[in-house]
């Protein structure tokens, strides 16, 4: 494990536990005993420091707020609920992310996983939320993921996108019939919460299908009873090679999507995005695309339901 980190948002513990809860402010204050506890890292043998934030004994810290019992001290009673807290979170990180995980190899995604959560701890009542910040951890942390920092962070986006679309908020779809009445040089439109846009280096797309692709096959091989090998060989995915890629990862009909489109179409949708007009909007794509492509282009994203309400 990395060097302890400070948990990024996380109020600083008191210096003692209190010694009853008596009020309220006695509770936060074990409250916030207890979670700094189960977010410190755990060593490389996924035990307990030996030393609490301050450099006390870690032993002499947990016996404030914990009883030993006739079988585990107060350390180890508190190291059960620390292995579940983190082995749960990176486990969760581990789903989320098979691209990821695919292009590090185990042991670089464990050190990357770990060294994130230590520095972005849950702080969502939902697990869902778990690797928002992973791709600017990335960034913030390139050594872990060297010399592949920038394919990671390229991937790291693109399933963090898939994770807003799966869930992410809808608004009330636009309708033809919402918008006729509205000059191009004064409509602006929306697009869906759930929507990214994704400007990448790589065709990351194909490369994430094709891991979880060869993922599915093992793990129906696996469940296949003959006289054969019980599991298939795991087969490296080629790297993808570079070439700039434009990608709207989505929702349609309650499932995922994730769309290749045009330089000139992702210019349109990007200036749209923040809140240009329709007119301003469409000349970001420059003077070769022909009114036929743009009438086919928005046709096909008002189908997708695309466009919502600017708030």
């Amino acid at each position: 494990m990395p060097a302890p980190v400070k948990p990024a948002g996380l109020r600083p513990p008191p210096k003692h536990a209190p010694k009853k809860l008596q009020t309220d402010a006695d509770l936060r204050a074990f409250q916030r005993m207890m979670t700094h506890a189960l977010v410190q890292p755990l060593t490389a043998s996924d035990e307990l420091g030996l030393r609490w934030r301050d450099g006390r004994p870690m032993a002499e810290v947990v016996e404030e707020f914990i009883k030993p019992n006739d079988r585990l001290t107060a350390v180890e009673r508190l190291q059960i609920y620390s292995r579940s807290y983190w082995y749960r979170l990176i486990d969760c990180v581990y789903e989320d992310t098979p691209g990821l995980r695919a292009l590090l190899g185990e042991k670089r995604f464990s050190a990357l996983v770990r060294a994130y959560l230590a520095k972005y701890p849950s702080r969502s009542f939902t697990l869902r939320n778990l690797s928002a910040r992973l791709a600017q951890f990335i960034r913030e942390a390139p050594r872990l993921t060297a010399p592949d920092t920038a394919l990671a962070h390229a991937i790291a986006r693109f399933e963090w996108a898939q994770t807003v679309a799966f869930d992410g908020e809808a608004r009330s779809v636009l309708t033809l019939d919402d918008i006729a009445d509205t000059s191009p040089a004064k409509l602006r439109l929306a697009l869906q919460p759930y929507l990214t846009l994704l400007a990448l280096d790589w065709p990351v797309d194909d490369y994430v299908l094709a891991v979880k692709r060869r993922d599915a096959l093992r793990r129906e091989t696996s469940n296949v009873i003959d006289h054969g090998p019980r599991t298939a060989p795991r087969k490296n995915v080629r790297r993808p090679r570079r070439r700039r890629t434009f990608i709207v990862v989505h929702r349609c009909n309650l499932k995922l999507y994730y769309k290749r489109i045009d330089a000139a179409g992702f210019k349109i949708l990007s200036a749209l995005a923040v809140g240009r007009t329709l007119e301003n909007a469409v000349t970001t794509a420059g003077r070769g695309v022909q009114p036929q492509q743009l009438r086919d282009w928005f046709t096909m994203w008002m189908e997708l339901g695309w466009f919502c309400r600017r708030k």
